[in-house]
């Protein structure tokens, strides 16, 4: 494929380009009736590919992300590709796929990679080893923390890859393992449709994500859930709700250019944009979105391709929605569309990644990823933004937690209503200019912010500010005179406009978990 390369080099980046359209293919195909030339064209590539062509299986090798995708695409094109290949061909495949066999993968999302790959060694009668798969799936017990939601691997990782691998996986294992799987099954079922129950709130009335994590080229792949609840019978939905949810995701990627003139996906969201991606991204990298055609594996007389589009319920009114499993507390509203996610929870290991450390992230935003311009954070003198987040608390209509920032200890408490964030903050530590801003909106050279002396006073120091996105410029004006603040030391009164008043109390003790989700155990 065209583009920039990976970390992995230009042998992988080619397995890739060959394992992840192969997966969209084997969906296709297993829809019948088989596409003839989908199936020689790739039955040809694949024996070649681990005849020699590709290299081999290797430890913590990015090799196993491709491979893990032709094991399930092998799997469910089986009556039409697997099945006609000869015993010599055959051979060739489980010989290079054997490389998951005893091997060590990176302790996340890549422990599913090896089961899926020895489940489909099981499966054709070749060697693999039961506590690999065994391994793997008890290793994701240790991060789940409730509510449906995992961490991708220790600490606070929480991102669409909970939809689309730490759900995924499980559920196409299930389908390889057939009775086996059973018992793991019904767990499986109750944690994905009560994940749906909060996925469905992060997307847009436009059918756009939320912008935020890692890997984001691969787009409508963050349909994936919604289609395996629909396969595994593990859903909250309607037929019609998901038919909504899937359609209007891919919808609005091709109605924003996806692909591109050339039919091709790039690394990128809505048109090439390298800074979105990460190092380990290559030219194939984004036809993961495979995994958004997973409904493909639904037969045509299924509800899902029969029923009318059903409203979701942010067509229908405003969302708040708490999320105290992985920190977030949603905020969407239905005249606009748009999903905001404030982010109390997640921090993938404090990396400063600016697609983790920002206050808050929307379906209709993307983060400013230059630190000159502060969008979503607060920032203290020369200190730059937050790592990790301790979390106080994630209920109702508001959401706290804290960080440190060099000496200085900052507290926020986020409190919503409609479109507005009031975001109440508590700076403790060395006197220094602090900076604080809202989100970084395209054509506008900088978010509102503001600076200077009222952050002279001494600490610990106060700041309220209401934060709206909203696509109604005549009403952001009138904002001002809608909310109503008192400050008396720390404790704060927000008054809405309709009377409601909300008391936020700062610089209460808090227990400080390491960044352990609340309740959940997860490790630090």
């Amino acid at each position: 494929m065209p583009g920039r390369g990976s970390w992995s080099g230009a042998d992988c980046d080619g397995l890739e380009g060959f394992a992840r359209s192969f997966l969209l293919a084997a969906f296709r195909i297993a829809a019948g009736p088989g596409d003839e030339r989908l199936v020689e064209r790739y039955a040809r590539g694949l024996v070649a590919g681990a005849a020699g062509e590709w290299p081999r299986l290797t430890p913590c090798s990015q090799q196993m992300v491709e491979a893990a995708a032709i094991a399930v695409g092998l799997h469910e094109s089986r009556a039409w590709l697997w099945d006609r290949l000869d015993g010599r061909e055959q051979q060739v495949v489980v010989d290079w796929l054997s490389g998951f066999v005893g091997s060590r993968t990176w302790d996340n999302n890549w422990r599913l990679f090896q089961v899926v790959g020895e489940q489909f060694l099981a499966s054709v009668g070749a060697s693999y080893a039961q506590d690999d798969i065994d391994a793997g799936l008890e290793r994701i017990e240790d991060w789940y923390v409730g509510d449906g939601w995992y961490s991708d691997g220790p600490g606070q990782n929480f991102d669409h890859y909970i939809g689309w691998a730490m759900h995924l996986y499980p559920g196409l294992w299930t389908r390889m393992a057939g009775p086996s799987a059973d018992g793991r099954l019904a767990v499986y079922r109750e944690r994905l449709h009560r994940f749906i129950e909060d996925a469905v709130h992060l997307t847009g009335s436009d059918g756009a994500p939320v912008h935020f994590g890692r890997s984001l080229c691969y787009r409508m792949g963050t349909a994936a859930p919604y289609w395996m609840g629909a396969l595994l019978d593990a859903t909250p939905l309607t037929p019609g709700q998901t038919r909504r949810l899937c359609s209007g995701t891919l919808r609005h990627f091709v109605d924003h250019g996806v692909p591109d003139e050339r039919g091709l996906l790039t690394l990128g969201w809505h048109h090439h944009f390298l800074p979105v991606t990460q190092p380990y991204s290559g030219p194939a990298s984004p036809y993961w979105a495979s995994k958004g055609f997973l409904g493909l594996l639904l037969p045509p007389e299924h509800e899902v391709w029969t029923a009318r589009e059903e409203a979701v319920p942010l067509d229908v009114r405003d969302q708040v929605r708490a999320m105290p499993a992985p920190g977030f507390l949603i905020q969407a509203t239905k005249h606009d569309g748009i999903v905001r996610l404030l982010n109390h929870g997640s921090d993938h290991g404090g990396e400063g990644d600016p697609h983790y450390n920002r206050l808050a992230y929307s379906s209709r935003t993307a983060p400013e990823l230059t630190e000159e311009i502060v969008d979503n954070q607060i920032v203290v003198g020369a200190q730059g933004p937050r790592t990790l987040i301790r979390r106080r608390a994630v209920d109702g209509s508001s959401a706290a937690s804290w960080w440190e920032a060099g000496e200085a200890r900052i507290e926020v408490m986020s409190v919503v209503q409609g479109r507005i964030e009031v975001r109440c903050a508590l700076v403790d530590g060395p006197a220094g200019v602090v900076r604080h801003g809202g989100y970084a909106v395209a054509g506008v050279e900088r978010p509102d912010e503001r600076t200077g002396e009222l952050w002279a006073q001494a600490t610990p120091r106060v700041l309220v500010a209401a934060v709206v996105l909203s696509g109604d410029t005549v009403w952001a004006r009138q904002l001002g005179e809608s909310i109503g603040v008192t400050v008396h030391g720390t404790q704060v009164t927000v008054r809405f406009a309709d009377g409601t008043r909300t008391g936020v109390q700062l610089g209460e003790e808090v227990d400080d978990g390491g960044g352990t989700a609340a309740g959940a155990g997860a490790p630090a």
